[in-house]
């Protein structure tokens, strides 16, 4: 019988592989879709080409560039947690310089697309995100205070808002509403992952919920944001942005996610807090495709949307 012989990466292939592990890939992409639906969301009609095209590829470009400044700036923490320790600039596979290099060549490639092909207030917000993320919360929040998921989540949440004013222009009270579940969501979703991964912040010294506040308090903040999390997405059938596939979807989705953090608030597996975070993912991109799906089946329920 003839043995196959296993073939190793090239080195262009190892330090390719580097720089997208860079950009936190499966996160750009899940900000990506929000994004894209934001843009349909926004509209009873078809989104022109080109903004799906150009405002995509930007959000998402400067999305990874606010990564891999991320990265860069989490260097010291990530050496000291399992689960980060071996990411490209902690190993030294990838410098701190050609990092920083790469993340302002995506920044700048982004900007100039969203700046010409789509229009200037998106731009404008797509940087403000990119701070918000980059410089104030991994810089400054993220060291200062547990509620940094909180208050830096704000950023986080733009995506839906982003591709919503790449189609139309203007911030209005629907985009923003996107922009709430996300807001709503991030609690628990990085609530539930800093649970599981406590004795790592507590070695790096990152003053995450649980450990300036202990375990049992941050299970009850999981539960608690679930709850609001589940009112919040209520919210686009109550105000007539979707309809009853998505109303359908919101309530058993959200009574999935109620189950999963009542899991973690009971505190009797220690198996919950990830599988909650898990889930959180499944949730959000579930949520926004089912969303999508009910905009395209009932326009009427958009239909006050186009003015």
């Amino acid at each position: 019988m003839n043995k196959q012989v296993a073939v190793k990466p090239s080195a262009a292939e190892n330090i390719t592989a580097d720089y997208i592990e860079l950009c936190k890939p499966k996160v750009v992409l899940l900000l990506v879709l929000t994004s894209l639906i934001g843009m349909y969301m926004a509209v009873p009609g078809a989104v022109p080409w080109q903004v799906i095209l150009c405002g995509n590829l930007g959000i998402g470009l400067c999305a990874a560039s606010a990564a891999v400044i991320n990265h860069v700036v989490d260097t010291r923490i990530d050496r000291l947690m399992s689960r980060t320790h071996k990411r490209p600039v902690v190993s030294g596979r990838v410098g701190p310089r050609q990092a920083l290099i790469f993340s302002l060549l995506m920044a700048v490639l982004g900007m100039t697309l969203l700046v010409v092909w789509v229009n200037p207030l998106t731009a404008l917000l797509t940087f403000s995100s990119l701070i918000g993320y980059a410089v104030v919360y991994t810089m400054f929040l993220k060291h200062a205070t547990p509620q940094n998921i909180v208050i830096g989540g704000l950023a986080g949440a733009a995506p839906p808002l982003l591709g919503w004013v790449a189609v139309t222009g203007r911030v209005d009270g629907h985009g923003l509403l996107l922009m709430l579940i996300i807001f709503a969501w991030t609690p628990p979703h990085f609530w539930a992952l800093a649970i599981a991964r406590y004795d790592d912040y507590a070695r790096a010294d990152v003053p995450m919920l649980p450990v300036t506040h202990g375990i049992p308090y941050t299970r009850l903040s999981v539960l608690l944001y679930t709850v609001i999390l589940f009112v919040v997405s209520l919210l686009p059938f109550v105000t007539a942005m979707s309809g009853p596939l998505y109303l359908a979807a919101a309530v058993i989705l959200g009574i999935l996610f109620l189950y999963y953090a009542l899991q973690v608030f009971l505190g009797d597996d220690k198996k919950w807090p990830m599988a909650t975070f898990r889930y959180s993912i499944t949730y959000l991109t579930l949520l926004f495709i089912l969303m999508l799906v009910d905009h395209q089946l009932f326009p009427m329920a958009t239909a006050g949307l186009s003015r």
